[in-house]
């Protein structure tokens, strides 16, 4: 007993603690309990007490969120731009001084483009104060705040626009050099994409900033590529370089998906949207129309659904990442764009656009565009890019013309780095010379762009930033002398050129009444062959010359010979209204001169058969010759069935099939077994003053094969004359681009020069190697050169020969210069005006305002016999632009011979086009101006060889 009386008084005292502990414990929770509900109870109250600080702050969150849904993006009709003189421009660098611009005329884009200002600018504060006279007050003003001096400039006369507005641009995604690791244009995931977004991928260190800005480029709306239906949202941003260095910081006016934040306006900024139909998406997803217009329909009714409930439940606001971008399409505050046949969706989900893009055909439907919901958008065009595309095929030039006359607003675009930005203006140069009104010129890369952005209150007209031009900038080669963006100015040490007086007056361009006309008749495919005048009935009075350029042939090179040259004599001259050429069978036969009226000038048929053409001042010049292209082997180029396709290259592609290796050919293919005649660019250029083309086979590899030469205006290649040289050059290519090394590239060209007798002896590869006709290397990098330059001087000690080598490309050349000369090769450059597309082309030499020399005027210099080709076929009727734009860059130091020669006798020694001993090379008549201005057109061609005048 006494032991379990023991157990159980041990048992009894653990209990008494126990329920001591238990005590306190709960004592404990109990407080924490009531502290917890205190807590609960008194913030409630609080709540209760003072209601109108959280649930009224909710409430009017929710209000002001309900009620912006219906706002619409940008400044109330009540904005006055003028109230940011006062305030300056949130993007103005403290520390710019102001700047007074003295003595200028100044288009200013206002009054529908009409209006020209002369007299001065002032600068402050990132935005234009004053332009006109200026008030001693405002300079006194604009000198005192922050102490800073006032800089200023006399222009002396110059032209001064707004910069130039880029609406359909890729710079910072596709970025140049182009490189794999900073190409962020496309994303291949998915047809829909809206909730992607250029700036995300904008790279800050794109070579083709400065570049754009020194074509007077200030502003470019940067947008995904074309690849997807939707590709996503799409950024406005200014060019010039910024102390952050962010792609954010280059955007104007960022909207609140981007920033987060109020920006500083008491509006709602614009978005913008990329849209694209047609080809691009179609190939990429192997889809149709059917597919795309599908897409699109999904796409907006699942943001019509969140969007209807938002207006339906706004307390409860529904929101969706993905979609949020087009729920704002569908409330009119996003700029859609590259909308191509997209009318129908506009008007079922009520959507306005602001501008549909490459849009080849919308000139010849003009109704169908003021049909869109909430009326016609600005159509953004190429001049005369077109035709790559079946839906590109009806393109024209006068389309900026024919839609301006049906009141839709007009945008010139570069979709660079489609057509170098640095050349938008030369778009727009076009569009006038085709018929677009000067004022509607201008302002469709200024104004009517930056509305279509909904930024006509910043950029566009003289608002914020200008560019100082050399010469009028209507005419050809119009070249900035200094760029100001932001008030600070962009081209640090400028090298300008002087031109001629005549150059500050808009240039008179020629009638295309008729031509346009037709296109709208032929909707868009007008004939394009001339009137023949040919036979013994064949004659020709042509009047109103002022100067003819024709070919020696009697010179064994066929050297360029001015005739005469009456343009600058004026009333002076002995013949004011220009002199008198006669003509039969294509073949001049008598000249005007002071002795001799040519009224009677040999000829067996009446004078009742005599045709009588006046040039009205114009020019006989020179038929041009076109390269670089692949001009009578293609038509449409992503349509195979329309040309003669890609050559087989055994480097690349493997042992050539026996049916090729076999024969004294060996392997080597001739264009002139794959040419077409009378396609539409070849035609285009014939009415362009281009009357030879030479093409080389079209091949993506090491090994092209022999190109020809031929005429542009042959109906077919048995026509008379028609093939001008069956075989003039072997091409080859060299190139990191190349699926193959650049040395296993020089090794095989090694081994066909180098390897047997049995090499050298095959036909067309017995006459290269032998010197008989020229080895034409399509190389970029100047150190790819000097390869082939060792390897030449290599060649000919070993084997006594002359290699003829001709660069063809030459981008780098100019590095080469002198080196080249020695070695006796000539270049040929196929961009002129160059553009670091590729690594390999990195190192251009940029020409004025950037560099005093271009490459043309480096390799002229050093004594190297220089040409000018094209590489695409589109851009061969420009031929005579391109020369003409190589002399304006020169100061005066190529002369007219010596620019036409560019194309055409310097062209033919570089490509191995002998024309025989006293033939006779075409001619071709311009009316109204010189060979080499906007003020001239192509009216007709005289062939002595095919013994015919073909009258356009």
């Amino acid at each position: 007993m006494a032991k379990g009386s023991s157990a159980s008084a041990n048992d009894v005292k653990p209990s008494v603690k126990s329920r001591k502990l238990f005590q306190r414990v709960s004592a404990l929770v109990f407080c924490a309990i009531v502290v917890q509900l205190v807590s609960f109870f008194s913030h409630d109250l609080s709540q209760l007490a003072t209601p109108h600080v959280n649930l009224s702050t909710h409430r009017a969150s929710l209000i002001s969120k309900c009620s912006n849904i219906h706002t619409l993006a940008g400044p109330p009709s009540s904005f006055k731009t003028s109230s940011r003189t006062r305030d300056g421009s949130d993007r103005w660098v403290p520390g710019t001084p102001p700047t007074l611009l003295k003595n200028a005329k100044i288009w200013t884009g206002a009054r529908n483009g009409t209006e020209v200002v002369y007299g001065d600018v002032l600068l402050d504060k990132g935005v234009i104060i004053a332009v006109g006279y200026i008030p001693p007050s405002l300079l006194a003003a604009a000198q005192a705040r922050g102490g800073r001096e006032l800089r200023v400039q006399d222009l002396g006369g110059k032209w001064v626009t707004p910069g130039l507005v880029d609406l359909h641009s890729h710079i910072g995604v596709y970025s140049s050099p182009a490189l794999s690791g900073a190409s962020d244009g496309n994303s291949r995931k998915s047809p829909i994409l809206p909730w992607l977004r250029s700036i995300d991928g904008l790279n800050t260190h794109d070579a083709s900033y400065e570049l754009a800005m020194a074509g007077g480029v200030t502003t470019a709306q940067i947008l995904p590529g074309s690849a997807n239906n939707m590709g996503g949202q799409a950024f406005v941003i200014k060019l010039r370089p910024t102390a952050e260095r962010s792609a954010t910081s280059k955007v104007i006016e960022p909207p609140l998906t981007l920033t987060h934040s109020l920006n500083g306006t008491d509006y709602i900024r614009w978005r913008h949207m990329k849209h694209a139909c047609g080809e691009n998406p179609d190939r990429l997803y192997g889809q149709t129309r059917m597919d795309g217009q599908w897409n699109f329909r999904h796409a907006y009714d699942e943001a019509r659904k969140i969007r209807d409930a938002q207006n339906a439940f706004c307390a409860k606001f529904p929101e969706d990442l993905q979609w949020e971008s087009l729920v704002d399409v569908l409330r009119g505050r996003v700029k859609a764009v590259d909308l191509d046949g997209i009318v129908r969706l506009s008007n079922e989900f009520k959507f306005p656009v602001a501008s549909f893009h490459h849009a080849g055909e919308t000139y010849l439907v003009p109704d169908l565009l003021k049909k869109t919901w909430g009326g016609a958008p600005s159509i953004a065009l190429f001049a005369s890019n077109f035709r790559k595309k079946r839906e590109a095929y009806r393109g024209s030039e006068f389309a900026p013309r024919i839609l301006a006359e049906h009141g839709i607003p007009v945008v010139m675009k570069s979709d660079h780095p489609v057509i170098n930005s640095r050349y938008l203006l030369f778009e727009a140069q076009q569009a006038h010379y085709y018929g677009l009104n000067p004022a509607l010129a201008l302002a469709s890369v200024t104004s009517v762009p930056a509305r279509a952005a909904g930024l006509g209150h910043r950029v566009g007209t003289i608002a914020e930033d200008i560019v100082i031009w050399d010469s009028h900038p209507l005419t050809l080669g119009a070249t900035p002398t200094q760029v100001y963006v932001d008030g600070i100015a962009q081209l640090s040490h400028p090298y300008p050129l002087e031109k001629p007086a005549a150059f500050q007056e808009l240039p008179e361009t020629p009638n295309w009444d008729k031509e346009k006309n037709d296109t709208v008749r032929w909707e868009g495919l007008p004939p394009l062959t001339g009137h023949k005048v040919v036979g013994r009935g064949g004659r020709v009075r042509v009047v109103g010359v002022k100067s003819l350029i024709g070919f020696n042939e009697m010179d064994d090179e066929h050297a360029l010979e001015t005739v005469f040259d009456d343009a600058g004599a004026g009333n002076d001259s002995v013949f004011p209204e220009g002199r008198v050429v006669l003509v039969e069978d294509g073949k001049i036969v008598c000249i005007q001169r002071p002795a001799d009226s040519c009224a009677s000038a040999p000829s067996d048929v009446e004078e009742e058969g005599e045709v009588q053409i006046d040039l009205h001042g114009g020019s006989i010049g020179p038929g041009l010759t076109t390269y670089g292209s692949p001009i009578g082997l293609v038509e449409i180029r992503l349509e195979p069935s329309t040309n003669d396709g890609p050559v087989f290259d055994p480097l690349i592609g493997g042992d050539l099939p026996p049916l090729l290796s076999k024969g004294k050919e060996g392997g080597l293919i001739r264009a002139v077994d794959g040419l077409t005649f009378e396609g539409r660019g070849t035609l285009l250029a014939y009415r362009s003053g281009v009357t030879t083309a030479i093409t080389a086979p079209s091949g993506y590899g090491f090994l092209q094969g022999i190109s020809t030469a031929f005429s542009v205006g042959a109906p077919h290649a048995l026509a008379k004359s028609a093939i001008v040289q069956p075989e003039t050059a072997l091409h080859v290519t060299l190139s990191f681009s190349l699926p193959v090394s650049v040395s296993t590239q020089v090794a095989a060209l090694r081994t066909l020069l180098f390897g047997g007798k049995e090499n050298i002896d095959r036909s067309e590869a017995g006459a290269w190697g032998k010197g008989q006709i020229p080895l034409v290397v399509s190389v970029e990098n100047a150190d790819i050169m000097t390869t082939l330059l060792s390897l030449k001087a290599d060649y000919e000690r070993s084997s006594g020969k002359t290699l003829k080598l001709t660069f063809s490309g030459g981008t780098e050349a100019h590095l080469l210069a002198k080196e080249i000369a020695t070695a006796g090769v000539s270049v040929i450059l196929t961009s002129s005006r160059p553009y670091p597309a590729s690594w390999e082309r990195r190192r251009i030499l940029p020409g004025p305002p950037l560099s005093e020399m271009s490459a043309v005027t480096t390799l002229l210099d050093a004594g190297v016999n220089v040409a000018i080709g094209v590489v695409d076929e589109s851009s061969a009727r420009n031929t005579r632009f391109e020369i003409a734009w190589a002399a304006l860059e020169s100061n005066g130091t190529i002369s007219k011979s010596q620019a036409l020669a560019l194309a055409s006798t310097n062209l033919h020694k570089a490509l191995g086009l002998v024309r025989p001993l006293f033939s006779i090379p075409d001619l071709v008549m311009y009316r109204g101006g010189g060979l080499l201005d906007f003020e001239s057109k192509v009216v007709g061609v005289m062939s002595a060889e095919r013994a015919v005048v073909e009258l356009f």
